[in-house]
């Protein structure tokens, strides 16, 4: 297996670089062994994963252990995926431990498929096991991928000038490119998703697909599944940086933000979408616009979470708040383990996938 998939990775980044002349790569760097090491499965580096919208970048897929050609998976597309998998490996010593939370939950999937002996026993809502692509950011052009870009195109000339001039806490620039979030997006659905959906056993349709990060993070993973609804059929929103830099005062993203969410929130019907923050550090930023998102989400027809209520009653949303908490992996590890079961349980109604 792991010869086929490495075989037609590279033909299929020889394909890439053809396309994209400006980028080149060597042969020998293309498939490298990652340096996460999971607790639980195993992880496949697609080294600096090419493409004709952004700059090439690591991919690291993680496989459950028990991995079976044979069976369809769902797939969590997830942003900055250096912090996911192993805290060994990244800049803070902390990780979300994805593969604790999918590996747990493909277990309980597997465990209840064994124990229905007939029909009689199926959930009304069909549920899967998922494999996790964690798409890295490449450092100096995380803002401009993450910002939702037509959101910057609706500000006004002056205040798209202010935005691009921002600074950090610690004067370093925002932005140090033009917002290409569009084309982010772009690689992800046109370049990365076929070449997974080739190579791994998935299924393809909204229903099993997942769009999620943090911080800009979060706030790509509501952009993407607005503007890409008929490919993402969940999005995880942890920390969502609704303000979009980092100062508050005569910031138009905020109220930008909201009308871009109101004229594009995804049908309802098909579906879920999860916002979390906490109330310390950059997350107690968050509240004020949080719950102007909520009002729209209530008005567009999301009915919002109830605990140990089943998907198919109609639950499709959920804002978490958690008090005492701040803008860290830690947080979001806690966050996204204790929503995976909303995040990854099907829906029942689901939008026909995007052609192949």
């Amino acid at each position: 297996m792991r010869f086929t998939i490495h075989s037609f990775y590279s033909c299929f980044l020889c394909f890439l670089c053809w396309t994209a002349p400006n980028e080149v790569f060597s042969q020998d760097t293309l498939v490298q062994p990652p340096n996460a090491a999971p607790s639980q499965g195993r992880v496949e580096r697609l080294n600096y994963f090419p493409s004709a919208f952004v700059t090439a970048r690591n991919v690291d897929v993680w496989l459950p252990s028990d991995y079976d050609t044979h069976k369809k998976y769902g797939v969590i597309y997830m942003h900055d995926g250096q912090n996911l998998f192993d805290g060994n490996s990244t800049w803070n010593h902390q990780e979300w431990g994805i593969d604790e939370s999918v590996a747990a939950y493909n277990s309980s999937i597997s465990s209840t498929k064994k124990n229905q002996t007939d029909s009689s026993n199926s959930d009304l809502s069909p549920k899967t096991e998922y494999i996790v692509v964690g798409i890295w950011n490449d450092g100096m052009n995380r803002h401009s991928n993450y910002f939702p870009q037509k959101v910057y195109e609706s500000l006004t000339s002056k205040e798209k000038a202010a935005i691009m001039e921002a600074k950090r806490q610690n004067q370093s620039d925002v932005f140090y490119n033009p917002i290409n979030s569009d084309d982010y997006l772009k690689f992800i659905v046109y370049e990365l998703r076929p070449f997974i959906n080739k190579t791994y056993s998935t299924h393809t349709d909204p229903a099993y697909t997942v769009i999620g990060g943090s911080s800009m993070g979060g706030l790509i993973s509501m952009y993407g599944i607005c503007e890409y609804p008929g490919v993402f059929g969940t999005a995880a929103c942890f920390s969502t940086h609704w303000p979009g830099i980092f100062e508050m005062k005569n910031n138009p993203i905020p109220d930008a933000m909201v009308r871009y969410f109101k004229k594009n929130l995804p049908d309802p019907h098909s579906h879920k979408i999860l916002f979390t923050h906490g109330t310390e550090g950059l997350d107690a930023l968050y509240a004020p616009t949080q719950k102007r998102i909520d009002k729209i989400m209530t008005k567009s027809g999301y009915r919002s979470y109830i605990k140990n209520e089943p998907l198919f009653f109609g639950s499709n949303w959920k804002t978490q708040v958690d008090q005492g908490l701040g803008h860290e992996e830690s947080t979001w590890q806690k966050q996204f383990r204790e929503n995976v079961k909303l995040l990854l349980d099907a829906q029942s109604h689901v939008l026909p996938g995007l052609d192949e």
